[in-house]
């Protein structure tokens, strides 16, 4: 087995699906990501599917920094 020299998961924090299964096409169909929501927590998305266009499932990116809004007065 390699030595990468860290952690063995640090490659592996955040998961991107390219296909998911779709309700509506009754199959496993690949998916686009759509950005939904831009949250103090982290950046919402959409999974939709390329055939129908139907929803097929939402993740949620956390932010690695906290989220500053200035107001000028």
């Amino acid at each position: 087995m390699a030595d990468f020299g860290g952690n063995a998961t640090e490659g592996y924090e955040q998961f991107e699906a390219t296909s998911l299964y779709c309700p509506h096409c009754k199959e496993t169909v690949p998916v686009r990501k759509k950005l939904l929501l831009i949250l103090p927590e982290g950046d919402e998305y959409e999974y939709l599917c390329i055939r129908c266009g139907s929803s097929v499932g939402i993740k949620l990116e956390k932010g690695k920094e906290k989220v500053k809004i200035l107001l000028e007065p």
